[in-house]
C-alpha cells in the first residue's frame, strides 16, 4: 500500500516539474535576448586614437597625424587640446580644415582631427615621445605620439675660396675648381652635375656624377667652361647646379670676356693703317 502512495505521488510530480522546466525555459529564451540586445546598444568609452602613432621623416618635413577623439558619454563635451613637444618644436590641431585649439564632440560621436608636428630645425636625429591630451571638464584623454627624425638635406655649391668670378679670352678654356659640400644630416646620393651657360658656351664636368657625399664632407668638381671664338668681349654669367633627388645648390659664376693679343694687335694695325691712308689722301689731295 505504501509502495503504492509512493509511486503515485512520483507520477504526480512529474507534470509539476515539466510546468517548471518550461517556465524557466522561457525566462532564459526572453532575457538573453534583452541581455545582448542591451550590450549591442552600449555606447563605447571615450577614447582618442590614432592609426599611425610612429612617423619617420626628415626634419625639414611635417609629422601628419590623423587621429579620432570620440565622447562615449551621455552628454556634450568640450576638449581643448593640448601636447608636450621638445623645445622648438611647433604643433597644430586641424579639424574641418580649420587650424583649432578645442572642439565640441556630440554625446556618442566621433570628430576627426589632424595633428600636424613641425620639428626644429637643430633636432638631431632620434625618436621623441609626444603626449597629445584632449581634456574636458569631465575626463582627460591622452593620445601617445612618436615622431622619428631621421635627419636633414643639405647641400652647398661653391668654389674652395668662396670666389664666384674669373677671366677668360675668347677662344679658349677655363678650369674651375668646385666644392660640392653635404650640410645636412644625411648622406646625399647620386649627386648630378650641371650648368647653364650662355649661347654657344659648352661646359663639361669631372666627375659629372658623384656617387655620394657623407654629412659634413666635400666632393670636388672640376668644370672646364669653353668660351666661343669672336666672342664680343664682356660680362657673362654662367649657373652651375649640383642636385639630387632630395636637395639642390646652384653657384653663380661670372666669367669676364676679354680679346686676345692677337685680335687686339690686329685692331691696333688696322687702326692703323686707317690713319696712314688718310694722311695719304689728305698729302695727296689737299695740295690741289
Amino acid at each position: 500500500m505504501f509502495a503504492e502512495s509512493t509511486i503515485i505521488s512520483r507520477r504526480g510530480m512529474r507534470p509539476f516539474s515539466l510546468l517548471i522546466c518550461f517556465f524557466l525555459f522561457a525566462g532564459l529564451c526572453f532575457f538573453l535576448p534583452l541581455s545582448a540586445q542591451t550590450t549591442a546598444g552600449a555606447s563605447a568609452p571615450s577614447s582618442f586614437t590614432s592609426n599611425l602613432i610612429n612617423i619617420e621623416a626628415a626634419v625639414s618635413e611635417t609629422f601628419r597625424y590623423n587621429a579620432n577623439l570620440h565622447n562615449g558619454s551621455p552628454e556634450t563635451r568640450i576638449y581643448d587640446l593640448y601636447a608636450q613637444v621638445p623645445e622648438g618644436w611647433l604643433i597644430a590641431f586641424r579639424t574641418m580644415g580649420s587650424q583649432v585649439s578645442s572642439v565640441s564632440v556630440d554625446a556618442g560621436k566621433t570628430q576627426d582631427i589632424s595633428i600636424e608636428i613641425n620639428a626644429s630645425q637643430v633636432a638631431k636625429p632620434a625618436r621623441y615621445n609626444i603626449p597629445v591630451m584632449a581634456i574636458s571638464s569631465k575626463d582627460t584623454l591622452r593620445l601617445n605620439l612618436q615622431a622619428v627624425v631621421k635627419g636633414a638635406y643639405g647641400i652647398n655649391l661653391s668654389t674652395p675660396t668662396g670666389l664666384l668670378s674669373d677671366d677668360i679670352t675668347e677662344g679658349s678654356k677655363r678650369e674651375i675648381h668646385l666644392v660640392v659640400a653635404n650640410t645636412g644630416t644625411i648622406p646625399l646620393k647620386e649627386i648630378d652635375l650641371s650648368a647653364q651657360t650662355p649661347a654657344k658656351w659648352q661646359a663639361s664636368f669631372e666627375p659629372s656624377k658623384i656617387a655620394q657625399v657623407e654629412p659634413g664632407k666635400t666632393a670636388d668638381v672640376t668644370a672646364t667652361l669653353t668660351v666661343p671664338d669672336k666672342t664680343i668681349a664682356g660680362d657673362y654669367v654662367t649657373v652651375f647646379t649640383a642636385k639630387n633627388s632630395n636637395a639642390s645648390s646652384d653657384a653663380t659664376f661670372r666669367m669676364t670676356v676679354k680679346t686676345s693679343i692677337l685680335s687686339g694687335w690686329i685692331g691696333i694695325i688696322v687702326i692703323l693703317l686707317a690713319v696712314f691712308l688718310v694722311y695719304r689722301l689728305i698729302r695727296k689731295y689737299g695740295r690741289r
